[in-house]
């Protein structure tokens, strides 16, 4: 490992959680002391630059004792976890806060900061260093800009663009305060984005473990694409500026303001394409074998690429890897990823919904006549004949487990872990594989692995400009034919995609992403939203994909479900040594027992939130509420920016669409 990278995790282990870098809260606009930072002391060299930025690179990667990001997209249909109470799901028990939440500008701050101490001193040639380098972490900045402001667009929608800092004086930062339309804000974002372009190398110092111009370039893919499509979905709401009931109209400092909405999605849909392609044709989709297992006469890793790619201890050389971090014991800096997937389930498990998604090797939905499919009797019988990455990324009770001392341990008739403590348990039965490891060098005991976390790829560029090209054009260009194929090459299905649209039925299809604003999508626009969620599962990008969709409006009563629990043989596992059966479902229970399992009166599958009935908000299953396509904004940030004390709504700044003003006060629908 060159001294950068190990720089570079010491800058990283310095940082709060599973982030790469820590970001302030703090209240209004964050007007605390910037780190006791002295410009004089500080900025004069290309260290200083590499040092200050890496601190704020903040995004989300595996630590501590659990599967990392893996687990991010648990709390939707993709994925469940044991406890699964979240309060989106549950009208009345997501509220508005007290202060805190999405609005804040800490790491904001922090980039204007950099910008004003830095940008003079490099135009005068003041700080020392290789221009190439000097240039390079000023375009980090605009990138970790750019992407504090996503996380603020997707949060909240609307709000305040600041390119400087600001004094500690009331009326300056009340007038600061006054959001901007969502637009507005993608497009500065986009401009950052192009300054980051413009700046930044493809070969920093630390490689692929730093910002790239790649990674800046797939960035503005994503944000484009975000903001497209949610302006497409959402256009004529509240959730749109311009839309009826959009809550900016009542602001005086936003009389004037106009869109032309047919043309602002076009804009961000070209963007988005444009970017795409560029990120597209720099990396090659790491090739996947027809192996699916590790075997006695193999070694621990090179039995299939694809798999490895999610594990590997340098990713430096994987092409389709266009942002990572790296990990070292010697730095104690780890995680604990595999030793939890191995253990059980690590407090995850994907869903019926999303295993069911995947096509068969044939490209044909499960439930098309002539299929194959080979239906629920086992999960081996789930995953025959299917598309890779579910053969991959989903463990069946006979798939290898770990590999120890030149050998390989499988489950054996081990059945799924849905009895485990909660930390170990599989919530589903269908154990997430994506990220395990059989490096025996890797000890699977705590939170003591090296190996890598991806925090960009390739394969999202294909994905992002198949998807816009459809929504801009309602049809598929040559280029996004081609990125689908190579997608479906990859996952070793049939490539004739329009096989797959031809045999699709909307009404079989157990996918929110069906639908936009209640309404099924077309067959086309469903698959390509099928081929996202195939390939970037586990990922933590599903959250937000069924929120820019406007997926969720039908969402009611929605029960989560797992494997065939029931319906097939599986239940016959769960017995100890004397050939008890550990199953305990709901309603059988006794004075000296407690459920383990939902009743098959209810499901054959296994439902995570129907064993236990009292004290759990989630027993009659997931609703939606309209609301929460926002997050709302704390009352402390409207008492401190209206005139008039306890007046909250004469306040510079605007509610999100659904939410009131007081705290502990829930959302409603808005039509």
């Amino acid at each position: 490992m060159t001294k950068n990278i190990k720089s570079y995790i010491k800058y990283t282990c310095l940082a709060a959680g599973v982030l790469f870098g820590a970001s302030s809260c703090n209240d209004f606009l964050d007007r605390s002391p910037l780190d006791q930072v002295t410009p004089q002391q500080y900025f004069n060299t290309e260290s200083d630059l590499a040092a200050y930025a890496v601190k704020y690179y903040n995004f989300s990667t595996h630590s501590g004792f659990n599967i990392g990001v893996f687990a991010l997209d648990n709390h939707t249909d993709n994925q469940a976890n044991v406890g699964g109470s979240n309060s989106r799901w549950v009208p009345g028990e997501w509220r508005v806060g007290e202060s805190g939440g999405s609005w804040a500008f800490g790491n904001i701050r922090a980039a204007n900061y950099f910008f004003e101490q830095v940008n003079p001193k490099v135009k005068e040639g003041k700080i020392s260093g290789t221009p190439t380098n000097i240039n390079h972490y000023v375009g980090e900045m605009y990138f970790i800009r750019a992407w504090e402001y996503f996380q603020k667009l997707q949060a909240l929608g609307d709000f305040p663009i600041l390119k400087r800092t600001l004094p500690d004086d009331h009326a300056v930062l009340t007038e600061a305060s006054k959001r901007r339309p969502r637009n507005e804000v993608a497009r500065f974002i986009l401009q950052d984005l192009d300054s980051a372009i413009f700046l930044m190398t493809n070969k920093p110092a630390g490689g692929k473990n730093r910002l790239t111009k790649n990674a800046a370039l797939l960035l503005k893919s994503r944000v484009a694409l975000y903001e497209g499509s949610w302006l497409t979905y959402h256009k004529g709401t509240a959730f749109v500026p311009g839309g009826p009931g959009w809550p900016g109209a009542k602001m005086d400092y936003l009389k004037d303001f106009t869109i032309d909405i047919d043309s602002e999605i076009n804009f961000f849909l070209d963007e988005c394409m444009k970017a795409s392609e560029e990120v597209a044709k720099e990396f090659q989709l790491t090739k996947s074998t027809d192996v699916t297992n590790p075997s006695e006469s193999s070694s621990f890793n090179g039995w299939n690429p694809y798999f490895d790619m999610f594990n590997a201890t340098n990713m430096e050389d994987i092409s389709e890897v266009i942002f990572w971090r790296a990990y070292s014991g010697s730095q104690n800096v780890t995680h604990g990823v595999s030793h939890y997937m191995a253990a059980g389930g690590g407090n995850s498990g994907f869903t019926r919904s999303l295993v069911d998604s995947y096509l068969m090797e044939n490209g044909l939905p499960i439930y098309a006549a002539n299929s194959g499919y080979h239906g629920e009797q086992t999960i081996e019988k789930v995953k025959e004949d299917r598309d890779i990455r579910l053969q991959l990324f989903v463990a069946a009770p006979t798939d290898v487990r770990v590999w120890k001392a030149g050998s390989v341990e499988p489950f054996k008739k081990i059945a799924p872990a849905i009895l485990e403590k909660a930390e170990n348990r599989c919530a589903t039965g269908y154990q997430i594989r994506k990220g395990l490891t059989y490096d025996p060098a890797q000890n699977l005991s705590g939170a003591t692995q090296t190996y890598g976390c991806i925090v960009f790829r390739g394969a999202e560029a294909y994905l992002n400009y198949i998807e816009a090209n459809y929504i801009k054009n309602g049809s598929l260009n040559g280029t996004s034919q081609e990125y689908w194929r190579k997608l479906r090459e990859r996952a070793q299905i049939d490539t004739d995609f329009n096989k797959t649209i031809a045999a699709t039925d909307l009404n079989k299809e157990n996918d929110w992403a069906v639908y936009s604003a209640g309404v099924k999508v077309d067959a086309t626009l469903y698959n390509i939203r099928r081929e996202r969620r195939n390939e970037l599962v586990a990922e933590g990008m599903r959250w937000n994909d069924l929120r820019r969709w406007r997926a969720l409006d039908q969402v009611k009563n929605y029960q989560i479900e797992g494997f065939n629990l029931w319906g097939g043989s599986m239940q016959d596992h769960f017995t100890d040594e004397t050939g008890k059966n550990l199953l305990i479902p709901t309603g059988t229970e006794s004075a000296d027992q407690t459920p383990n399992v939902s009743s098959p009166k209810n499901s054959d599958y296994l439902r995570p939130y129907q064993i236990i009935n009292d004290n759990n908000l989630l027993y009659s299953g997931y609703s939606w509420q309209t609301c929460k396509y926002l997050d709302p904004i704390a009352q402390n940030h409207f008492n401190i920016t209206s005139p008039t004390p306890g007046d909250l709504e004469s306040s510079v700044i605007y509610q999100n669409p659904g939410w009131p003003y007081q705290a502990n006060q829930s959302g409603f629908d808005v039509k």
